[in-house]
């Protein structure tokens, strides 16, 4: 059951068609329509999309929504990964090893030349393993936040006639899309935007590593035996955190059962596309015995031929509508590091309160020489008879020093958590509105290609009708 804190009727509420009036382009004549999506409120959101995607369109149809120019880095800079590349060298060991690199372009915003031209960006290559390093320092610098994920390395939930291979021009050319969207995601954060190392990393090609090897993240990562003990071991969990993770749970089987559906259908519908170039071959050779509906025949192969074609171009659109999905398949990762954080920190409060509440309990014992019989001490005073009053005193004193330093550990604990917790539900509450506007308007645009391709089936089909009334 996905947990009700997410509000979960903004992301699977009933989405409204309105179609608008239709309008006339100089370029082409297709309609366009008014997508009303209700998120579950008063409010509607209004998204112009076009039945008819071109090429043009439907490559903006991909770009993130939450990615706004108006906000962080991306008010100064242009940033772009505008092409891959592939390269042979030899690696830590030696050996030698074929692999792809990125080209990161940028350059200020707005910026023009003395001649009007636009200034030619500044440009660096990039390892995918680079992305990881930076993508890592950010995790564990900063942990109270939902650091976006990295397309994936190796592709997932592919569908038979889809290509595994992560040096495939395919796949290499998603990733590509992929990584820049990584990167318009930390440049348009309110607090990602403005790390040092994630500038670097854009600007400096040489000596980034070493930069940001020197901050010493390493050491401050937390291991994930001590991240797996404070989850069993946290004995006063907070609420809100807890549901988070059940609901990442939840929406990361949500997310991979649609994107198992989805490659179960594309390999049925690449084979039913496919199967309609057997109508042109047979209707190609029956043209042949025929003399007065011999060219309709043809006419009518020819437009199997081009149907049976289409499912290339239509499939590898739809990956693109599988990576968004993907994407946040790998957010709900980032989101559980949030959780698995907080309980550390919660845990080591708690554990904090435990070691003061000992040292005051041992501390009362020896001011009124209390002491538990079954205790540790009770046995040592059965057996070497008591303390003396110095000694008591002496230990009260190293106690009460002691309880000091213990308080104060406490409350810098108690301030860690309360810290921690402000701002991880503040970039949260961000992380929601970004994942609800994404997800409908992926789920909107995928359900408009899924229109247009039945339009051009349709088509297709009227075209065949048209030969067969000419004949």
């Amino acid at each position: 059951m996905l947990n009700p804190v997410w509000n979960f009727q903004g992301f699977f509420s009933v989405v409204r068609m309105r179609i608008a009036s239709s309008a006339d382009s100089s370029s082409n004549n297709s309609r366009s329509q008014m997508i009303m999506a209700d998120s579950g409120s008063s409010d509607e959101v209004a998204v112009i999309c076009n039945t008819d995607i071109t090429s043009t369109e439907s490559e903006n149809n991909l770009i993130n929504t939450m990615v706004e120019r108006g906000t962080a880095l991306l008010k100064k800079m242009e940033i772009s990964v505008a092409e891959a590349d592939k390269r042979t060298g030899k690696n830590t060991v030696n050996m030698q090893e074929t692999y792809t690199v990125y080209l990161i372009e940028t350059r200020p915003a707005e910026s023009v030349s003395e001649e009007g031209t636009p200034v030619a960006p500044d440009t660096l290559w990039r390892r995918y393993s680079e992305f990881e390093l930076l993508r890592t320092y950010l995790l564990v610098t900063y942990p109270y936040i939902i650091v976006p994920p990295l397309p994936e390395k190796r592709a997932e939930f592919v569908w038979h006639k889809l290509s595994a291979d992560n040096l495939d021009p395919d796949f290499v050319e998603r990733r590509r899309v992929g990584l820049e969207n990584f990167l318009l995601r930390l440049a348009s954060h309110p607090v990602l935007s403005n790390d040092n190392i994630f500038f670097l990393f854009l600007t400096e090609e040489k000596g980034w590593r070493e930069a940001v090897l020197e901050t010493g993240f390493q050491d401050k990562a937390d291991s994930r035996l001590k991240s797996l003990s404070a989850m069993f071991r946290v004995k006063n969990p907070d609420k809100r955190f807890t549901a988070l993770k059940h609901y990442s749970e939840d929406l990361s089987t949500v997310i991979s059962q649609l994107l198992r559906i989805r490659a179960r259908v594309a390999d049925r519908l690449y084979g039913v596309y496919k199967v309609h170039a057997n109508y042109g071959r047979v209707f190609s050779e029956w043209s042949a015995i025929e003399k007065e509906m011999g060219d309709g025949l043809q006419s009518a192969g020819h437009h199997m031929d081009t149907y049976a074609a289409s499912i290339d171009d239509i499939l590898e659109e739809e990956e693109h509508y599988a990576d968004q999905l993907k994407e946040y398949l790998f957010y709900t990762e980032a989101v559980r590091s949030v959780c698995r954080k907080h309980e550390l920190i919660q845990y080591e409060l708690e554990m904090a309160a435990q070691d003061l509440s000992y040292k005051k309990q041992q501390k009362e014992e020896l001011e009124t020489g209390t002491v538990r019989i079954f205790s540790l001490k009770g046995m040592t005073s059965k057996l070497f008879g008591q303390e003396t009053q110095e000694q008591r005193e002496s230990k009260v004193s190293a106690l009460e020093q002691s309880i000091q330093e213990g308080e104060d550990a406490l409350k810098e604990k108690n301030a860690e958590s309360q810290e921690f917790v402000e701002k991880a539900w503040n970039d949260i509450e961000r992380f929601k509105e970004q994942k609800e506007k994404d997800l409908r308007e992926a789920l909107i645009s995928y359900a408009i290609m899924q229109i247009s391709m039945c339009k051009k089936g349709i088509q297709v089909w009227s075209n065949a009708k048209e030969c067969f009334n000419k004949m």
